[in-house]
């Protein structure tokens, strides 16, 4: 790893995102092909957003590096992981829904466990619905109530089917 990558990890570790984002720049610029430029770099400015609550910087263009870090290290379960949290974050609940699908079919081709970043996106998911205000009972959101119920009894170790078995009991 480079040295101005160590340097940007640092400064993205101690909450200094504007020094981050520069130093991940200068990384991209003197290597367009390095994936943890491209993730650091998204990871520094979602962070800014996040929690500095600056938004000069467009979700669409943090989307866009995310994407080329992903293109270029494609099996990198952590850069989808982080991916679908920022696209919850913005309010892209399907995309976000994805993504996480995309995470847990690569996890489980490479055996990877991942229940525990799935247990919790289910939170996330719903946070993210009640953000959206349109109603649990709403069709559309139906769907996605689905997919964050069946990750979060899946990561307290049931099926879904043994779930709904156990909650129907005496």
């Amino acid at each position: 790893m480079s040295d101005l990558i160590q340097e940007a990890g640092m400064a993205l570790s101690a909450g200094d995102f504007n020094s981050a984002l520069d130093l991940f720049d200068k990384a991209i610029k003197e290597n367009p092909e390095n994936a943890v430029a491209h993730y650091g770099w998204a990871e520094s400015a979602f962070m800014r957003l996040s929690m500095d609550m600056e938004e000069d910087i467009p979700a669409g263009k943090i989307m866009q590096v995310y994407k080329k870090a992903m293109q270029l290290d494609e099996e990198n379960l952590e850069y989808v992981a982080s991916f679908a949290n920022f696209c919850l974050d913005c309010g892209r609940i399907p995309m976000a829904i994805k993504e996480y699908q995309r995470l847990e079919k690569m996890a489980e081709l490479e055996e990877i466990p991942v229940e525990d970043t799935l247990f919790d996106a289910s939170r996330l998911i719903v946070e993210a619905i009640e953000r959206v205000g349109q109603g649990r009972d709403n069709p559309m959101i139906q769907p996605w109530l689905k997919q964050a119920l069946t990750w979060a009894v899946g990561g307290l170790g049931f099926t879904a089917e043994d779930a709904a078995k156990t909650l129907g009991s005496e």
